[in-house]
């Protein structure tokens, strides 16, 4: 009978032993290093040509006052009157002087009554789209001393012209009803810059009399703390959950000290046995 118990036991741990010994392997051999430099070339391996340079990336307007802010208005308007064409057009012009477009935002086009433009005629749209614009690419930092040579010809010609200041950065586009303030540069890459403005341009060429305003909404009423809404029942914010800490390593490492112990153990028995 004591032979049977010794087999057993004999078993147990050489299983113990094989379910122990490839983990512990596995444990404290470190992975192999993945080599980063670049295997050597073949020999006579024929020397890759340089890339062809890139075309002339053009600027595409559309998808440019699409995405770069609120001038879904502005844009609407381009596209009816085909102006947007004209632009691009004068963008793409490798040997003209470049484009830079005044763009009102739509908030500045809905500080007019809405038949202050839709009394126009399409060629009267048209000509308006064009006096937010110069036929030249103009820079920041060349307002300073384009301020200095007003009045300043517009896109639409003629004696539609815009007069310009600038005062320590700040630059101010006056036209012969409103004086618009330059908001930001939306794009500014040679030959093509885009900046927003506050108003739209209105030239008295086109209205006689200042157009009309519309009348600014009131502001919402503030909201009382009573109605404010409570982050957290009586004052306290709820336990934030905490995660469970334990990684697939140290899982490994308890579940070896465990099959350790067990063949410590046996190892014991089966000593005490014999």
């Amino acid at each position: 009978m004591m032979d049977i118990n010794k087999i057993i036991l004999l078993s147990t741990i050489n299983v113990l032993l094989f379910l122990t010994i490839p983990s512990l392997l596995s444990a404290q051999s470190p992975p192999a290093p993945v080599s980063l430099s670049p295997s050597p070339s073949p020999l006579g391996s024929p020397t890759p040509s340089p890339a062809p340079s890139p075309a002339l990336h053009h600027v595409n307007l559309s998808d440019l006052f699409t995405h770069a802010g609120p001038y879904h208005t502005f844009l609407a308007y381009l596209i009816q009157t085909n102006v947007i064409e004209i632009f691009q057009s004068q963008a793409n012009d490798t040997k003209s002087g470049g484009l830079t477009v005044f763009a009102p935002s739509d908030s500045a086009f809905s500080t007019l009554k809405k038949s202050t433009l839709s009394n126009l005629t399409n060629d009267q749209l048209k000509t308006l789209l064009l006096y937010h614009a110069f036929p030249h690419y103009y820079s920041l930092s060349d307002f300073k001393n384009l301020s200095t040579q007003n009045p300043v010809t517009t896109y639409a010609g003629g004696s539609y012209t815009l007069n310009l200041t600038y005062d320590m950065g700040v630059i101010h586009v006056i036209s012969g009803w409103f004086n618009a303030k330059e908001i930001s540069s939306v794009y500014a890459t040679a030959p093509v810059a885009i900046y927003e403005i506050d108003m739209v341009l209105i030239p008295k060429e086109m209205f006689s009399v200042e157009p009309v305003l519309a009348p600014v909404p009131s502001p919402p009423p503030e909201a009382t703390p009573a109605d404010a809404p409570s982050s957290s029942v009586n004052g306290t914010s709820p336990p934030s959950s905490k995660s469970d800490s334990t990684t697939p390593n140290s899982s490994n490492g308890i579940r070896v000290g465990i099959l350790e112990c067990l063949v410590l153990v046996l190892a014991g028995s089966l000593y005490n046995v014999l």
